[in-house]
């Protein structure tokens, strides 16, 4: 018998010992997963049905006229897609929650200074409310008056914000509704110059990314026009109703494409992670 026969037996052997070890070995729970998020679905609004259907039509009017027949996509696409690119991106509709939220803030502080508790002062700020986060806090000022918990109420509120600086406002008026301290006007006010001075750098982070927009916005505009002239009057892109060539510009005008969206990407900012409510545990899990 050769040495390797009992010297493999010896390893299983010994692997065995080792996998009985292991499983009668006490280990600890795994944690609980977090639930799966459901998938997004994508709902295209009705103007952009419309933009989509337009462009189908151009797009099949100019196939039957050229023998382009790339254009049944390209027309589509452009009219429809193009905006949507080019378009502000929706940080300008953050900042302008920011600043609601440092106008809300500076309006509750304001009544707490005239001497009333601070769920009548939440109630009564309804009133002044601007109008970016008015549907936020008519919420939390129903569950007040349903007799909520002012703790549970404003935890729902920064859910219903869902921004950090939201969570750090709640977490003020939490501390406040908890010590029942007479600083919290004061406390308020600190916060909302804190919240304004965020707003002002945010605003001039845009200023400075609405430039290269600006300037992709012109030159896609300033090329599509001259394709289109020279698509026109002239044989400059004769070579292109080869099917190899519709092939090529697909590549190209899909490349194109692909650096405003990649400038769209790098021109959106990342939200800052939240603390309070069920979101951030949620994402913290």
């Amino acid at each position: 018998m050769t040495p390797v026969v009992p010297g493999l037996a010896g390893a299983l052997v010994a692997g065995g010992v080792l996998l009985i070890a292991l499983g009668l070995t006490r280990r600890p729970a795994p944690p609980p997963r977090p639930p799966r998020s459901r998938p997004r679905t994508i709902t295209l609004s009705r103007r952009t049905l419309v933009l989509l259907a337009a462009g189908f039509v151009a797009g099949a009017l100019i196939a039957a006229l050229t023998g382009f027949l790339v254009a049944v996509v390209l027309v589509p696409a452009a009219v429809a897609g193009l905006p949507l690119l080019l378009a502000a991106p929706p940080a300008q509709a953050q900042v302008k929650r920011l600043e609601a939220m440092e106008e809300w803030v500076r309006s509750v502080a304001g009544v707490l200074t005239a001497g009333v508790g601070l769920e009548q002062a939440l109630i009564t700020s309804l009133r002044s409310t601007p109008e970016p986060i008015r549907p936020e806090v008519s919420r939390l000022v129903g569950r007040l008056r349903s007799r909520w918990d002012t703790q549970s109420a404003l935890t729902l509120l920064a859910d219903d914000l869902d921004d950090a600086t939201g969570d750090l406002i709640v977490a003020q008026l939490r501390l406040g509704a908890r010590r029942r301290g007479a600083g919290l006007a004061a406390v308020l006010d600190a916060l909302a110059e804190s919240v304004g001075q965020e707003v002002r750098a945010r605003r001039e982070i845009e200023a400075d990314r609405a430039k290269p927009r600006s300037n992709a916005r012109l030159i896609t505009l300033i090329s599509v026009g001259v394709l289109a002239f020279l698509a026109l009057s002239g044989d400059y892109v004769a070579p292109y109703g080869t099917p190899f060539g519709q092939a090529l510009l697909l590549v190209l005008l899909a490349a194109y494409v692909a650096t405003l969206v990649w400038m769209r990407v790098m021109s959106r900012g990342k939200p800052l992670p939240r603390f309070i409510g069920t979101h951030a545990r949620q994402a913290a899990s």
